[in-house]
C-alpha cells in the first residue's frame, strides 16, 4: 500500500513538473511570436524610409546631411533587428534594437523639422501617401510592442515565481526576457509636429 502512495506522488509530482516546463515554453513561444509580429512592422517601416528620402532629395537638395543621417539610422536599426531576430531572448540584441530605434527616431525627428521649411515638399501628393503609410505603420509598431511587452512580463512573472525559479535554468530558461522600450530623446520630444494636411 505505501508503495503505491509513493509512486502515485511520484507520478503526480513529475506531471507537475512537467507542467511547469510546457508552461515555460509556451509562454516563451508567446512572446517570440509577439517579437515576431514586431519585426513584420519595422521592417515594413524599414522598407519606406528609403522612398520618403528619395522623395524629399529634390526639395532638400542643401540638407544632404540631415538624409544621409536618417539613412545611416535606418540602416544601423535593419542591422540590429537581424540581430535581434537571430535570438529575441537575447537581451542584449534587443536593448541593442531599443538605442537603434532611438537613433532613428531622432533622425527622422531631425528630418522632420527641416521639412517643415519646404511647403511645396509638404504639399507633394507622394510625400502625404508615404507620411500616411509610415504613421498607420509606426501605430501598429506600437501596438505589437506593447503586445510583445505584455507577454515577457507574463513570462518573467511566470518565471521568477516559486518554484518554477527551481526549475527554470535546468528547463533551459536561464534568464528573463527584455523588454522592448523605445525612449523618446529630449530632442526627439522638442520637435514640432510634422503634418502634410497643412498645405500653406
Amino acid at each position: 500500500m505505501g508503495t503505491i502512495v509513493t509512486v502515485v506522488i511520484l507520478v503526480g509530482l513529475l506531471l507537475y513538473v512537467a507542467s511547469i516546463y510546457n508552461q515555460l515554453v509556451a509562454l516563451k513561444n508567446r512572446y517570440l511570436n509577439a517579437f515576431a509580429q514586431i519585426e513584420v512592422q519595422l521592417k515594413r517601416r524599414y522598407d519606406l524610409i528609403p522612398s520618403l528620402v528619395e522623395t524629399a532629395k529634390g526639395y532638400l537638395q542643401h540638407e544632404r546631411d540631415t538624409l544621409e543621417a536618417v539613412i545611416a539610422a535606418r540602416n544601423a536599426a535593419v542591422g540590429s533587428l537581424k540581430a535581434a531576430h537571430a535570438d529575441p531572448s537575447d537581451a542584449s540584441a534587443i536593448q541593442g534594437l531599443a538605442r537603434a530605434e532611438q537613433s532613428l527616431a531622432g533622425a527622422m525627428g531631425r528630418l522632420n523639422v527641416v521639412m517643415e521649411a519646404y511647403p511645396d515638399l509638404k504639399a507633394s501628393e507622394n510625400m502625404m501617401r508615404l507620411h500616411e503609410e509610415l504613421t498607420t505603420t509606426e501605430n501598429k509598431v506600437a501596438f505589437s510592442r506593447q503586445f510583445y511587452n505584455d507577454s515577457v512580463m507574463v513570462y518573467n512573472t511566470y518565471r521568477q515565481s516559486f518554484p518554477q525559479t527551481l526549475f527554470a535554468n535546468s528547463f533551459g530558461h536561464p534568464a528573463d526576457a527584455a523588454l522592448l522600450e523605445f525612449e523618446e530623446s529630449a530632442e526627439i520630444q522638442a520637435a514640432p509636429k510634422f503634418s502634410f494636411t497643412d498645405k500653406s
